[in-house]
């Protein structure tokens, strides 16, 4: 099937910068409403194609494992697939059992796709009944502020999906951005002067790395 604009639409596409649409569901955690949902925290939402597949266990099995590092950076983990609550708490009940890891975040059971077609999860050139590997940032105001989007055959990169919420939150408290790579206690981007003072003002500031006039980094 190709997508078209039109089709394109009505499958919903979320974008960078658009409010995180509100919807109900039924998770391994009980039902929750999105909008109030992990109320003053970052929340990373991230869907998955089918339960008892093998590269989505090693995913899961990678977000249960590093939740304390999510935890730490005030954010709730929230999962799904187009799978029945029976077949999710089957799946963490098997996990738990051969692996001794536990899926310690709700899962959604979106059966009816409702939230897969509203996130554009559902990508029907790669599959109609399976969502792809979507990653979403959501911060606390319910913005969406990152997108990752992967095929059904290759698994996504825990830290960059780290090192990727680490940047968006610190580029937020120090008003400043991010370069190629950057991770904790890496220099960052500030932002480029505006005006001939505030030009003028960089060029004497020693406490900044000046590659050139409008590249600077500095320590946080």
């Amino acid at each position: 099937m190709e997508v078209n604009s039109a089709t394109q639409k009505t499958l919903g596409m979320p974008r960078i910068g658009d409010k995180a649409p509100n919807f109900k569901a039924q998770t391994t955690k009980g039902e929750i409403e999105f909008s109030d949902f992990a109320k003053d925290k970052w929340v990373v939402m991230f869907s998955h194609p089918a339960d008892f597949t093998p590269v989505c266990t090693t995913e899961m099995s990678g977000f249960a494992n590093r939740k304390s590092e999510f935890d730490a950076l005030n954010t709730e983990l929230l999962g799904l697939s187009i799978d029945s609550i029976h077949a999710h708490l089957g799946w963490v009940q098997n996990v738990r059992e051969n692996t001794g890891v536990y899926f310690d975040f709700p899962i959604i059971a979106d059966l009816d796709m409702k939230v897969s077609k509203l996130y554009g999860m559902l990508q029907p050139n790669e599959s109609e009944t399976a969502a792809v590997r979507a990653v979403f940032f959501i911060d606390p105001e319910k913005k969406i502020r990152l997108i990752m989007y992967y095929p059904l055959n290759v698994g996504r990169n825990m830290d960059e999906i780290l090192r990727a919420l680490e940047a968006l939150q610190t580029s937020d408290k120090y008003k400043v951005a991010m370069p190629l790579d950057w991770k904790k206690g890496d220099k960052a981007i500030v932002p480029p002067p505006k005006t001939l003072d505030s030009l003028n003002e960089r060029l004497e500031d020693d406490s900044i790395e000046k590659i050139t006039w409008y590249l600077a980094k500095k320590n946080l």
